[in-house]
Protein backbone atom coordinates (compact mmCIF):
# COMPACT_ATOMS: atom_id res chain seq x y z
CA UNK A 1 0.00 0.00 0.00
CA UNK A 2 1.05 3.50 -0.98
CA UNK A 3 2.50 5.50 2.11
CA UNK A 4 4.11 8.81 2.13
CA UNK A 5 7.35 10.05 4.02
CA UNK A 6 5.16 12.93 5.79
CA UNK A 7 3.84 11.94 8.79
CA UNK A 8 2.88 12.31 12.89
CA UNK A 9 2.07 10.64 15.52
CA UNK A 10 1.92 11.31 19.36
CA UNK A 11 0.91 9.48 22.60
CA UNK A 12 0.30 11.02 25.82
CA UNK A 13 0.00 8.58 28.71
CA UNK A 14 0.94 8.34 32.65
CA UNK A 15 3.28 5.87 34.10
CA UNK A 16 5.26 5.98 37.37
CA UNK A 17 3.38 8.84 38.76
CA UNK A 18 5.06 10.43 35.38
CA UNK A 19 3.24 11.89 32.41
CA UNK A 20 4.78 10.98 29.33
CA UNK A 21 4.61 12.96 26.25
CA UNK A 22 6.29 11.11 22.83
CA UNK A 23 6.00 12.70 19.51
CA UNK A 24 7.78 11.95 16.30
CA UNK A 25 7.08 13.53 13.20
CA UNK A 26 8.68 12.32 9.67
CA UNK A 27 9.05 14.21 5.98
CA UNK A 28 10.48 13.45 2.66
CA UNK A 29 14.09 12.21 2.66
CA UNK A 30 16.16 9.86 0.54
CA UNK A 31 17.41 8.16 3.12
CA UNK A 32 16.45 7.16 7.11
CA UNK A 33 17.65 10.62 8.95
CA UNK A 34 16.87 10.22 12.90
CA UNK A 35 17.46 12.90 15.23
CA UNK A 36 16.47 12.35 18.73
CA UNK A 37 15.45 14.68 21.45
CA UNK A 38 15.40 12.57 25.33
CA UNK A 39 15.67 13.58 28.96
CA UNK A 40 19.07 13.32 30.71
CA UNK A 41 18.37 10.30 32.96
CA UNK A 42 17.23 8.11 29.31
CA UNK A 43 19.71 9.49 27.17
CA UNK A 44 21.36 6.21 27.69
CA UNK A 45 18.44 4.67 25.66
CA UNK A 46 19.15 6.75 22.49
CA UNK A 47 20.56 3.78 20.73
CA UNK A 48 17.73 2.03 21.36
CA UNK A 49 15.24 4.38 20.33
CA UNK A 50 17.31 4.53 17.05
CA UNK A 51 16.87 1.42 16.78
CA UNK A 52 13.33 0.73 17.17
CA UNK A 53 12.62 3.73 15.01
CA UNK A 54 15.01 2.17 12.21
CA UNK A 55 13.68 -1.14 12.51
CA UNK A 56 10.07 0.44 11.65
CA UNK A 57 10.03 3.45 9.59
CA UNK A 58 12.31 3.12 6.00
CA UNK A 59 13.13 6.39 4.68
CA UNK A 60 12.71 10.23 5.44
CA UNK A 61 13.58 12.44 8.18
CA UNK A 62 12.39 11.61 11.50
CA UNK A 63 12.74 13.41 14.38
CA UNK A 64 11.65 11.79 17.93
CA UNK A 65 11.33 13.90 21.17
CA UNK A 66 10.25 12.54 24.81
CA UNK A 67 9.77 14.45 27.64
CA UNK A 68 7.98 14.54 31.00
CA UNK A 69 6.62 15.67 34.29
CA UNK A 70 6.24 14.43 37.62
CA UNK A 71 3.11 14.91 39.24
CA UNK A 72 4.92 14.99 42.60
CA UNK A 73 7.84 17.20 42.21
CA UNK A 74 8.60 16.24 46.02
CA UNK A 75 9.75 13.04 44.46
CA UNK A 76 12.36 13.92 42.64
CA UNK A 77 15.73 13.15 44.06
CA UNK A 78 16.94 16.31 44.35
CA UNK A 79 20.94 16.84 46.17
CA UNK A 80 22.40 19.98 47.30
CA UNK A 81 26.60 20.60 46.85
CA UNK A 82 26.77 21.15 50.78
CA UNK A 83 30.76 21.66 50.53
CA UNK A 84 30.12 24.05 47.63
CA UNK A 85 27.63 25.55 49.63
CA UNK A 86 30.03 26.07 52.22
CA UNK A 87 32.81 27.33 50.76
CA UNK A 88 30.60 30.05 48.94
CA UNK A 89 29.08 31.14 52.31
CA UNK A 90 32.31 31.28 54.07
CA UNK A 91 34.17 33.39 51.67
CA UNK A 92 30.96 35.66 51.23
CA UNK A 93 30.96 36.59 54.84
CA UNK A 94 34.69 36.66 54.77
CA UNK A 95 34.39 38.87 52.43
CA UNK A 96 31.67 41.51 54.21
CA UNK A 97 33.79 41.52 57.30
CA UNK A 98 36.69 42.92 55.22
CA UNK A 99 34.89 45.61 53.43
CA UNK A 100 32.65 46.54 56.42
CA UNK A 101 29.07 45.01 55.27
CA UNK A 102 26.43 44.20 57.80
CA UNK A 103 25.71 40.55 56.67
CA UNK A 104 22.61 39.25 56.20
CA UNK A 105 23.12 35.76 56.65
CA UNK A 106 19.57 34.64 55.77
CA UNK A 107 19.33 36.15 52.27
CA UNK A 108 23.24 35.56 51.98
CA UNK A 109 22.10 31.91 52.26
CA UNK A 110 18.81 32.13 50.00
CA UNK A 111 21.00 33.50 47.15
CA UNK A 112 23.82 30.96 47.37
CA UNK A 113 21.22 28.70 47.09
CA UNK A 114 20.85 29.52 43.16
CA UNK A 115 24.20 29.19 42.51
CA UNK A 116 25.24 27.00 39.61
CA UNK A 117 25.89 23.71 40.90
CA UNK A 118 24.52 23.88 44.48
CA UNK A 119 21.03 22.21 43.46
CA UNK A 120 21.29 19.46 40.89
CA UNK A 121 18.30 16.45 40.42
CA UNK A 122 19.98 13.22 40.69
CA UNK A 123 19.86 10.90 37.71
CA UNK A 124 17.42 8.28 38.33
CA UNK A 125 18.12 5.13 36.88
CA UNK A 126 15.76 3.62 34.86
CA UNK A 127 14.54 0.13 35.48
CA UNK A 128 14.25 -2.54 32.80
CA UNK A 129 10.18 -2.57 33.61
CA UNK A 130 9.84 0.88 33.34
CA UNK A 131 11.74 1.12 29.88
CA UNK A 132 9.51 -1.78 28.66
CA UNK A 133 6.53 0.23 28.98
CA UNK A 134 8.44 3.16 27.44
CA UNK A 135 9.05 1.70 24.19
CA UNK A 136 5.65 0.23 24.50
CA UNK A 137 4.82 4.11 24.34
CA UNK A 138 7.18 5.01 21.12
CA UNK A 139 6.19 2.01 18.99
CA UNK A 140 2.61 3.14 19.51
CA UNK A 141 3.67 6.48 18.75
CA UNK A 142 5.78 5.16 15.65
CA UNK A 143 2.57 3.08 14.67
CA UNK A 144 0.24 6.27 14.87
CA UNK A 145 3.05 7.94 12.22
CA UNK A 146 2.54 5.22 10.00
CA UNK A 147 -1.06 5.36 10.17
CA UNK A 148 -0.77 8.52 9.32
CA UNK A 149 1.51 7.82 6.59
CA UNK A 150 -0.81 5.47 4.88
CA UNK A 151 -3.70 8.09 4.98
CA UNK A 152 -1.16 10.75 3.28
CA UNK A 153 -0.74 7.74 0.97
CA UNK A 154 -3.68 7.20 -0.10
CA UNK A 155 -4.57 10.98 -0.80
CA UNK A 156 -0.95 11.15 -2.58
CA UNK A 157 -2.80 8.26 -4.94
CA UNK A 158 -6.17 9.88 -5.74
CA UNK A 159 -3.88 12.67 -7.02
CA UNK A 160 -1.73 10.57 -9.19
CA UNK A 161 -4.30 8.96 -10.64
CA UNK A 162 -6.19 12.43 -11.12
CA UNK A 163 -3.17 13.99 -12.82
CA UNK A 164 -2.48 10.58 -15.23
CA UNK A 165 -6.17 10.79 -16.25
CA UNK A 166 -5.91 14.80 -17.22
CA UNK A 167 -2.64 13.72 -19.39
CA UNK A 168 -4.80 10.85 -21.13
CA UNK A 169 -7.22 13.04 -21.68
CA UNK A 170 -5.48 15.58 -23.28
CA UNK A 171 -3.41 12.95 -25.37
CA UNK A 172 -6.89 11.62 -26.40
CA UNK A 173 -7.59 15.42 -27.91
CA UNK A 174 -4.15 14.95 -29.64
CA UNK A 175 -5.35 12.45 -31.77
CA UNK A 176 -7.95 14.22 -33.99
CA UNK A 177 -5.57 17.08 -34.21
CA UNK A 178 -3.13 14.46 -35.65
CA UNK A 179 -4.82 13.23 -38.50
CA UNK A 180 -5.09 16.63 -39.93
CA UNK A 181 -1.94 18.12 -39.03
CA UNK A 182 -0.46 15.05 -41.38
CA UNK A 183 -2.88 16.08 -44.17
CA UNK A 184 -2.20 19.59 -43.94
CA UNK A 185 1.50 19.21 -44.33
CA UNK A 186 1.31 16.92 -47.07
CA UNK A 187 -0.61 19.21 -48.89
CA UNK A 188 1.54 21.63 -48.26
CA UNK A 189 4.85 19.59 -49.30
CA UNK A 190 2.80 19.05 -52.76
CA UNK A 191 1.79 22.30 -53.42
CA UNK A 192 5.56 24.04 -52.80
CA UNK A 193 6.48 21.33 -55.57
CA UNK A 194 4.13 22.12 -57.79
CA UNK A 195 4.82 25.95 -57.51
CA UNK A 196 8.49 25.05 -58.24
CA UNK A 197 7.95 22.44 -61.56
CA UNK A 198 8.19 25.11 -63.83
CA UNK A 199 11.72 26.02 -62.99
CA UNK A 200 13.37 22.59 -60.98
CA UNK A 201 12.82 19.03 -63.13
CA UNK A 202 12.63 16.73 -60.66
CA UNK A 203 12.28 12.47 -60.09
CA UNK A 204 7.92 12.37 -58.77
CA UNK A 205 9.19 9.01 -57.57
CA UNK A 206 11.78 9.86 -55.53
CA UNK A 207 9.83 12.85 -53.96
CA UNK A 208 7.76 10.10 -53.25
CA UNK A 209 9.75 8.46 -51.41
CA UNK A 210 11.66 11.26 -49.48
CA UNK A 211 7.79 12.33 -48.75
CA UNK A 212 6.82 9.27 -47.19
CA UNK A 213 10.50 9.75 -45.35
CA UNK A 214 9.41 12.83 -43.85
CA UNK A 215 6.21 12.23 -42.58
CA UNK A 216 6.90 9.20 -40.86
CA UNK A 217 9.79 11.32 -38.70
CA UNK A 218 6.86 13.56 -38.22
CA UNK A 219 4.45 10.73 -37.08
CA UNK A 220 3.83 10.58 -32.97
CA UNK A 221 2.12 7.36 -33.10
CA UNK A 222 5.36 5.52 -31.15
CA UNK A 223 5.47 8.25 -28.54
CA UNK A 224 1.28 8.22 -28.22
CA UNK A 225 1.71 4.54 -27.52
CA UNK A 226 4.78 4.69 -25.43
CA UNK A 227 3.24 7.54 -23.04
CA UNK A 228 -0.02 5.60 -22.59
CA UNK A 229 1.77 2.23 -21.63
CA UNK A 230 3.95 4.39 -19.24
CA UNK A 231 0.59 6.03 -18.04
CA UNK A 232 -0.63 2.74 -17.32
CA UNK A 233 1.99 1.30 -15.86
CA UNK A 234 2.42 3.98 -13.17
CA UNK A 235 -1.43 3.53 -12.14
CA UNK A 236 -0.16 -0.23 -11.63
CA UNK A 237 2.60 0.33 -8.99
CA UNK A 238 0.43 2.46 -7.14
CA UNK A 239 -0.59 -0.70 -5.37
CA UNK A 240 2.83 -2.12 -5.36
CA UNK A 241 3.68 -3.74 -1.89
CA UNK A 242 7.15 -2.62 -1.65
CA UNK A 243 8.29 1.38 -1.74
CA UNK A 244 7.48 2.92 -5.03
CA UNK A 245 8.57 6.05 -4.48
CA UNK A 246 11.50 5.58 -6.51
CA UNK A 247 10.29 3.34 -9.12
CA UNK A 248 7.12 5.68 -10.01
CA UNK A 249 10.08 8.73 -10.29
CA UNK A 250 11.77 6.56 -12.76
CA UNK A 251 8.55 5.99 -14.79
CA UNK A 252 7.68 9.53 -14.62
CA UNK A 253 11.02 10.34 -16.21
CA UNK A 254 9.95 8.26 -19.29
CA UNK A 255 6.41 10.23 -19.71
CA UNK A 256 8.35 13.23 -19.55
CA UNK A 257 10.68 12.07 -22.76
CA UNK A 258 7.50 10.90 -24.21
CA UNK A 259 5.99 13.94 -23.85
CA UNK A 260 9.03 16.19 -24.82
CA UNK A 261 9.33 13.86 -28.12
CA UNK A 262 5.44 14.33 -29.00
CA UNK A 263 5.86 17.98 -28.44
CA UNK A 264 8.98 18.28 -30.87
CA UNK A 265 7.97 15.77 -33.75
CA UNK A 266 4.09 17.85 -33.52
CA UNK A 267 5.21 21.19 -35.01
CA UNK A 268 1.84 22.03 -34.41
CA UNK A 269 0.65 24.94 -32.62
CA UNK A 270 -2.67 23.49 -30.99
CA UNK A 271 -0.50 20.12 -30.17
CA UNK A 272 1.98 22.26 -28.57
CA UNK A 273 -0.77 23.59 -26.37
CA UNK A 274 -2.21 19.96 -25.27
CA UNK A 275 1.34 18.87 -24.74
CA UNK A 276 2.23 22.30 -22.36
CA UNK A 277 -0.81 20.83 -20.14
CA UNK A 278 0.71 17.69 -19.87
CA UNK A 279 4.01 18.51 -18.69
CA UNK A 280 2.16 20.80 -16.30
CA UNK A 281 0.29 17.99 -14.64
CA UNK A 282 3.57 15.57 -15.12
CA UNK A 283 5.40 18.34 -13.16
CA UNK A 284 2.78 17.62 -9.94
CA UNK A 285 3.24 14.35 -10.26
CA UNK A 286 6.54 14.64 -9.91
CA UNK A 287 6.88 16.95 -7.23
CA UNK A 288 4.56 14.73 -5.21
CA UNK A 289 6.48 11.78 -5.85
CA UNK A 290 9.50 13.03 -3.90
CA UNK A 291 6.96 12.31 -1.09
CA UNK A 292 6.50 8.96 -1.12
CA UNK A 293 7.87 6.46 0.36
Amino acid sequence: MMKSMTGYGKVSERLNGKNFEIEIRSLNGKTLDISTKLPSNYKDKELEVRSLIASKLERGKVDFLMSYTIEDPAQEALKINESLLDAYYNKVLSLTEKYGFEADKNLIFTSLLRMPDIQRLEAEKVSEEEWSEIERLITKTIDNLDSFRTQEGQNLKKDFIKHINLILGYLNEVEPLEKNRINIIRERIIQKFEDLKSTIDFDKNRLEQELIYYIEKLDITEEKVRLRNHCAYFIENLDSEASAGKKLGFIAQEMGREINTLGSKANDAEIQRFVVMMKDELEKIKEQVLNIL
